[in-house]
């Protein structure tokens, strides 16, 4: 199940079970679980916890030391979970501090080229897009889906069933189920298609199109249309979206008709 020209520390911790291809080096701070298929020309690096069932296609960088000048070489880690899909030359790096791991959760898919900055924390059942990049400190939500060469800036959260259309570019929060259109922090509607996906009914998908409305088509203060909204929309669904307006520290992503001259 080892090709004989992997290159593995004896301090890694391999499952027996685990496949590891031509060329691929597994340095001794990893653990690799059960059924994970490591391609050709892979890299795992750093104090790196892989779970069950991952498959690193050919030239994955696992681990590797964050792109943070403040970094000062410490055991700082990257945490897997199990049953995540990672294509050709994906590179995700360890945290830039002790106290906190770079977290990549269950069930992913992240395709060619793409790339997550320290300490960022991947959900479950998140789609990455070839070529797309996230910063440092992002947090993507459970069902998230990046599109193509998508640009999330450091530190912006992206919550549950949001979606990038290709190449959209974000520096602020990106509330949950909504979409972010090409150009920058610009929604253009909800994710109606993910909804629907997710097992959202009818009433359930009118009722967040009603409090979309409510948010992003008033004119007024925010913070207005916070208070308004809090009091007549009171479901499950409706919370998870006034709630991540709760955390916010950036600012959120804005619909184009509250901008002056932007139609959708």
């Amino acid at each position: 199940m080892i090709h004989p020209t992997a290159v593995i520390h004896p301090g890694a911790q391999i499952d027996p079970t685990a496949t590891i291809g031509p060329h691929a080096v597994i340095d001794g701070a990893v653990t690799l679980g059960a059924g994970c298929v490591v391609g050709p020309f892979v890299h795992l690096t750093g104090h790196t916890s892989i779970g069950a069932r991952n498959h690193f296609h050919a030239g994955c960088v696992m681990g590797d030391a964050p792109q943070d000048l403040k970094y000062q070489g410490g055991p700082t880690r990257l945490v897997i979970g199990d049953d995540n899909v990672f294509r050709e030359h994906v590179t995700i790096h360890r945290s830039s501090k002790m106290e906190e791991d770079t977290v990549i959760g269950s069930n992913n898919f992240l395709m060619a080229h793409g790339h997550v900055g320290h300490n960022s924390r991947l959900g479950n059942h998140v789609l990455i897009a070839n070529g797309a990049m996230l910063g440092g400190h992002v947090t993507v939500e459970d069902r998230a889906f990046i599109s193509g060469n998508c640009l999330v800036h450091q530190f912006v959260r992206i919550g549950t069933l949001a979606l990038m259309q290709g190449g959209a570019a974000i520096s602020k929060d990106l509330p949950p189920y909504t979409i972010a259109r090409g150009g920058v922090n610009s929604l253009c509607g909800l994710n109606v298609m993910g909804l629907r996906r997710a097992g959202y009914d009818a009433a359930q998908r009118l009722e967040l199109r009603r409090l979309y409305q409510a948010l992003f088509r008033y004119r007024g203060r925010m913070n207005d249309a916070l208070a308004r909204a809090r009091l007549e929309f009171t479901s499950p669904a409706a919370r998870v979206l006034l709630d991540f307006f709760a955390g916010n520290k950036r600012g959120v992503c804005t619909s184009g008709r509250n901008k002056p001259g932007l139609e959708e």
